[in-house]
């Protein structure tokens, strides 16, 4: 075929033409940055070399930025320390530090604009910015393995997030440490989001959501927070296998949170050798604490493993909840809850359930372990002969007059306890356990891998 052959040739020539240049892989001395990303071509590498590299810039081309050990692109306070507007964008080994403190202007250690989609953001070390990392409006962004330290002279409520999201379906938040800032992850109005394998320490709220749907939160630790995972106005999310450790206020806080699958989390309210010690933490300073709470302050453990509070259609399954001074608080409306194969052991009161209505938490003959229920099981199927009711009318005196404490042992006390368990038609309403289990559930194996980075 001959006369095919120009036709085939012209289509190759206009090919080739259209075929980005090579890219080009440039080491950038300190001083050079600005210049050396307006020069670069799409898919060029840019190797940062050691030394400080002045802030304050813009990625306007996709490439990758690398940093050679000692590398620091320095903020120098003004503005976000490194700005990308460009899609399919890498930033890889540098330290970024020094943003500036404008909550206003959301000033941002690295802030990833809404036509930065597909950005990678890896290996990087972030210092003394206000917000970490903004993904701000970007798609399928990957943030992973970076160690986020927030500013730790500035007062909780003037902080900005360690990682913060706003619109950004698809992004992926994954094995990242984070410390001292405002909140570890904060995300609204975004979907399809990934938080998997992070660790936080010493934050208001480690996961705080508001209205980010079809999502999941997994594997993840939170030590020694105001509260662990704050989950307000979402819909459709799992939330699995995460680990609370003596947060202070709640492991788990739902609040309008509906349609959740809630299953193998650990929330243990005891707190660690190094949380119990008498050591001053500059975010105490201005944490909300709860009005029947602990005195500010003081480190007593969890107050509440769990809070729901207008959460509704939720399924709670094999989590355990344990060491906390209330298991579990339940209010404000919330129904259709499933609650089953979990584990409620020594909290001080199981449940606080202020309602007239009765909840039965079991379903298909299973329901969850107490470890103050003592129980028999004459026929060794592995469920309690009778149900469990975690509170009755004394509990409810109690919560609402604390003074009638003192009258806890009396014999009036003991005879209305009796006559209760006697004629369970005397309950005021509230939570049954219909099928206590008699041995908890194996205990969860949870986010072993989110090690602690060291600064």
């Amino acid at each position: 075929m001959p006369h095919r052959l120009p036709l085939l040739l012209t289509a190759a020539a206009i090919a080739f033409a259209a075929a980005p240049a090579c890219a080009a892989t440039v080491t950038v001395a300190p001083g050079e940055l600005a210049g050396a990303l307006a020069a670069a071509t799409a898919g060029d590498t840019l190797v940062l070399a050691p030394g400080t590299h002045p802030g304050g810039l813009a990625v306007k081309t996709p490439v990758t930025l690398v940093g050679q050990p000692g590398a620091v692109v320095e903020g120098r306070g003004e503005g976000n320390a490194l700005t990308i507007f460009a899609p399919d964008v890498t930033v890889r080994n540098v330290e970024i530090r020094s943003s500036g403190l404008s909550l206003f202007d959301q000033n941002a250690g690295i802030f990833i604009g809404k036509e930065a989609h597909r950005a990678v953001i890896e290996d990087n070390r972030l210092r003394d910015n206000l917000i970490g990392i903004y993904v701000w409006g970007a798609n399928d962004v990957m943030v992973r393995r970076n160690d986020v330290a927030g500013r730790t002279d500035l007062r909780v409520s003037e902080r900005g997030n360690g990682i913060q999201l706003w619109n950004a379906p698809g992004t992926q938040v994954v094995d990242n440490s984070v410390r001292d800032g405002r909140d570890g992850i904060f995300t609204t109005t975004s979907k399809k989001n990934l938080f998997a394998r992070n660790r936080f320490e010493r934050v208001r709220f480690a996961v705080h959501y508001m209205y980010t749907n079809d999502s999941e939160v997994s594997d993840n630790v939170s030590v020694g927070n105001g509260v662990g995972y704050a989950i307000m106005y979402s819909n459709n999310l799992v939330i699995r296998n995460n680990r609370s450790q003596g947060d202070r206020e709640h492991g788990l806080l739902l609040n309008y949170a509906n349609s959740a699958t809630i299953d193998g989390n650990v929330i243990d309210g005891r707190l660690s050798d190094e949380q119990a010690a008498p050591v001053e933490m500059a975010a105490d300073k201005d944490m909300p604490v709860a009005s029947d709470g602990p005195v500010e302050g003081k480190r007593t453990g969890t107050w509440k493993c769990v809070f729901i509070y207008n959460a509704n259609k939720n399924r709670f399954t094999n989590n355990r909840f344990e060491g906390c001074e209330i298991g579990v608080h339940f209010t404000a409306g919330s129904e259709r809850n499933t609650l089953t194969g979990n584990a409620f052991i020594g909290n001080r009161t199981q449940v606080k359930y202020v309602g007239t209505r009765f909840l039965d938490w079991s379903e298909k003959g299973r329901g969850n372990y107490w470890s103050d229920n003592a129980a028999f099981d004459l026929n060794g199927d592995g469920v309690a002969d009778e149900a469990y009711r975690p509170n009755d009318v004394i509990d409810r005196v109690m919560w609402a007059y604390p003074s009638a404490k003192l009258l806890m042992n009396s014999p009036g006390v003991q005879v209305i306890r009796w006559a209760q368990k006697q004629f369970p038609a005397l309950h005021p309403g509230g939570v049954i356990d219909s099928a206590p289990l008699m041995n908890p559930p194996p205990r969860p194996a949870t986010a072993q891998t989110a090690q602690r980075n060291t600064p």
